[in-house]
């Protein structure tokens, strides 16, 4: 729905040009093609590259540029045309990146799943997005899901991909003998008829059939975590994603052209590591390290041992790393771009992981309508505490009235904030009432509350529905998870609002300790006694010893407001 930037106003009328990293050029000049050439240029310019590096195994950008060449052509065979829906139901492995880029150079449209979903959820996403075939690996946890989708007629029809085929050697044929349990045979006749194996998918018989794809095509449909409602998918176009990875690749020019290494920990099935990791990864041939669930340890051994130079993470993920018992023993400095998005990164949690590793970790902000990413923090570490930083080349951010978002407030005042940016969603997908309300003009509304400073750094104080109302009072839980954060023994901390009889809502917080540390309720109370008002302070602080998260790591408020409405945790 936006396409592009307020090119009319002075470069010299935007507060944040001056607070510009050395480098950076806000009026980016980018180029627009469609999203698949980010592997073929790779592949071209730098075939003998590693690419993929998955469980010892690795595949270089030639044949990972060969396997997406033969998928197209068998995805065509298919029937997959121009707009057909193909849905990736795949953890993070070599067949993620191959397929999501052949879906692409096919014509097809990019459907991300969570591997984690239920069947419910499968259903709705598969008949809302109109999602004609699924790839998915031959693992029982996987292929049982899509057969059952198949089998009601939900799904018109899947490709299984070998997961043993993924592996080295040394690997593949312990798999096959010990965990045999774990891959899956269809039951059904009917079904068997609607499965295609990737062998036949990737036959050398297969004619691949040149495709218009366009810049302003839909590539990929996003679905949205649907915290605040039903799920929407997000329609991201080749454009969209294509400038994205441009904007985030101008804001670190230390990156160089097929040197880097990346960790491939976060789910590529969610728009952070879609973007961040794999597009921005291929967009510089980087080796991509490949992990299909985030194990700590294997994770610190990855960058220790291989010398990564990119990390994408959420701040759960640089939580975990601070308190790993040996963190002293890992040499984390060869990371030289940490960006932490998905949720706000407490302060505490920033300045704690970069004293311990020698690293800087930086926080972005972004949203699955935008592509993601639409600011950054300097790489310097030179942004002022709390900043979700500024906004990225071409991109404009505006503050607007909280009842009435056709009106910009007065600078210093908080406001809803707007984007205006390339990489701006089109839409939602088949929801023109729900696009309308999304959008203030050219503007995609984001329901997250801000404010700018005087050197165009943006903060934000929270989402406008997570707001809890006490007593008529806006009460903002990022405030009181960040007092707890400060707390020495505080190592998680979620605020949730609950109903109260006398205030209307009341916020009640949730918490974990560190390892070894202890604190008690009153001593947290003390503690935040001198750092939030009387009305801020929690009703109650219940301590866990794990704190619900999201499948990519975030913490998640949506279990513990569900489980407060049932009455709170049982036993």
């Amino acid at each position: 729905m936006a396409d592009g930037t307020a090119q009319d106003t002075p470069l010299a009328d935007y507060a944040w040009i001056k607070s510009y990293p050395a480098g950076v050029a806000w009026d980016l000049d980018t180029e627009v093609k469609p999203l698949h050439h980010l592997i073929e240029d790779a592949a071209a310019t730098s075939p003998n590259n590693p690419c993929t590096t998955f469980l010892g195994r690795t595949l270089t950008y030639a044949e990972i540029g060969s396997l997406v060449a033969r998928a197209a052509a068998g995805l065509q065979q298919l029937g997959v045309v121009k707009g057909t829906k193909v849905g990736l139901f795949l953890p993070n492995t070599p067949t993620f990146v191959v397929y999501y880029y052949a879906i692409l150079k096919a014509g097809g449209v990019v459907v991300n799943y969570n591997p984690l979903y239920t069947l419910d959820e499968l259903t709705f996403q598969t008949k809302d997005s109109e999602t004609e075939l699924m790839v998915t690996l031959d693992l029982k946890v996987l292929f049982d899901k899509v057969e059952a989708l198949i089998a009601n007629n939900t799904l018109k029809g899947a490709v299984i991909c070998s997961f043993p085929a993924l592996l080295p050697a040394t690997k593949a044929i312990p798999f096959k003998l010990f965990k045999s349990k774990e891959l899956a045979r269809p039951h059904s006749s009917r079904v068997r008829d609607r499965l295609r194996l990737e062998d036949e998918v990737l036959t050398d018989a297969a004619t691949f059939t040149p495709v218009a794809v366009e810049a302003e095509d839909v590539a990929v449909i996003q679905y949205t975590g649907g915290t605040t409602g039903t799920p929407k998918g997000a329609m991201l176009t080749h454009a969209n994603l294509y400038i994205n990875v441009q904007q985030i690749g101008a804001w670190a020019p230390e990156l160089v052209y097929g040197k880097e290494k990346s960790l491939g920990c976060l789910p590529f099935f969610h728009v952070f590591a879609m973007t961040v990791v794999m597009n921005l990864g291929v967009k510089y041939a980087a080796e991509l390290f490949l992990m299909p669930r985030f194990v700590l340890n294997d994770a610190l051994d990855l960058i220790h041992k291989n010398r990564l130079t990119v990390l994408a993470g959420v701040p759960t993920l640089f939580n975990a790393m601070l308190n790993h018992p040996r963190i002293s023993s890992y040499d984390l400095t060869c990371l030289k771009f940490v960006l932490s998005g998905g949720a706000a990164l407490p302060a505490e949690v920033k300045q704690a992981f970069d004293a311990a590793t020698g690293c800087c970790v930086v926080e972005g902000y972004g949203l699955s309508e935008a592509s993601p990413v639409v600011t950054c923090n300097p790489l310097d570490g030179s942004a002022p505490r709390g900043a979700i930083g500024l906004p990225l080349p071409r991109t404009v951010l505006t503050l607007r009235d909280l009842t009435d978002p056709t009106r910009e407030v007065a600078r210093g005042e908080r406001g809803e904030l707007c984007i205006e940016g390339p990489q701006v969603m089109r839409g939602y997908w088949n929801k023109p009432a729900e696009t309308a309300a999304q959008f203030a003009g050219p503007c995609l509304r984001t329901g997250d509350v801000g404010i700018m400073d005087e050197n165009g750094y943006f903060f934000i104080v929270d989402r406008i529905k997570d707001l809890i109302i006490c007593s008529g009072y806006n009460v903002y839980p990022r405030r009181i998870e960040e007092a707890l954060y400060e707390h020495a023994a505080v190592e998680e901390a979620v605020v949730i609002g609950i109903s109260d009889k006398y205030r209307g809502e009341a916020p009640k917080a949730f918490v974990k300790l560190k390892a070894g540390q202890e604190a008690t309720r009153a001593a947290l109370m003390a503690h935040l006694e001198t750092k939030i008002s009387k009305l801020e302070m929690p009703v109650d602080i219940e301590f866990r010893d794990t704190l619900p998260k999201t499948m990519i790591g975030k913490l998640s408020k949506k279990e513990l407001k569900a489980e407060e409405v049932q009455g709170g945790r049982k036993g």
